[in-house]
C-alpha cells in the first residue's frame, strides 16, 4: 500500500540533494567568516543577562556551525538569569569573581578559571551570581550545537525559570512608558 509520504519520497533523488547540499556548503565556505571579531557584534539584553553571541545556530555566516559561542557580563552584585537546559556547557571565566549554583549546589570561581556544566538527561538548572559590588564579572561559554540535529530542548527542555535584574528592569521601564 502506498501513502501520500512514500509517493513524494519517490519523486525525489536523495543522492543527488546530498551532492546539492555538498556544492552549497563548499560555496559557503568561499565567503565564510574564519575570524569573528568581537567589536562586530553587537550585544544584546535577554533574559539570561547581557551577552554577546559569536556562535549560534542561526548564525549562519561562520566557517563553522558545531558550536553555539558567547560571552556574558554580569553586572556589579547582580546575576544571570534561572535556566533549565541539558547542560554540557564549558564556561571560562574571563575576569570577576562570583559563583554558580548548579541544582542547589553553590560554586566558587574566579578569573582564570573553567566552569563546566554538567551533561545530565533530565537537564541541570543554574544561575551564575557576581559577588563583587564594584566590577563587573565576564565569562564566555562554548557547548555543542545540537540544535538542528535533537532541538532545542535537547531531550529535557530549555526553560528560562527567571529573569535577570538588568532585563526584568527593562521590562518594567518599557510596561511604564507605554502607559
Amino acid at each position: 500500500m502506498s501513502t501520500a509520504r512514500t509517493e513524494e519520497l519517490a519523486k525525489r533523488n536523495f543522492y543527488d540533494e546530498l551532492i546539492r547540499i555538498r556544492d552549497q556548503q563548499r560555496k559557503d565556505k568561499e565567503t565564510a567568516l574564519f575570524v569573528v571579531k568581537g567589536k562586530e557584534i553587537p550585544w544584546e539584553l535577554n533574559p539570561q543577562g547581557i551577552m554577546r553571541w559569536y556562535m549560534h545556530p542561526e548564525i549562519d555566516d561562520t566557517a563553522t556551525k558545531n558550536l553555539i559561542f558567547f560571552v556574558q557580563q554580569i553586572p556589579p552584585g547582580s546575576c544571570s538569569g534561572l535556566l533549565k537546559f541539558q547542560g554540557g556547557q564549558v564556561i571560562h571565566i574571563i575576569e570577576g569573581k562570583g559563583h554558580t549554583v548548579i541544582d542547589g549546589v553553590k560554586i566558587h570561581w574566579e578569573g582564570g578559571d573553567v566552569l563546566q556544566l554538567p551533561l545530565r538527561k533530565d537537564g541541570v538548572v543554574f544561575q551564575h551570581f557576581n559577588d563583587d559590588p564594584h566590577n563587573p564579572v565576564e565569562l564566555m561559554a562554548a557547548e555543542a550545537n545540537l540544535v538542528h540535529c535533537v532541538g532545542v530542548d535537547r531531550g529535557c527542555g530549555f526553560e528560562q525559570l527567571a529573569s535577570c535584574p538588568e532585563y526584568k528592569a527593562m521590562q518594567k521601564e518599557a510596561k511604564e512608558s507605554s502607559k
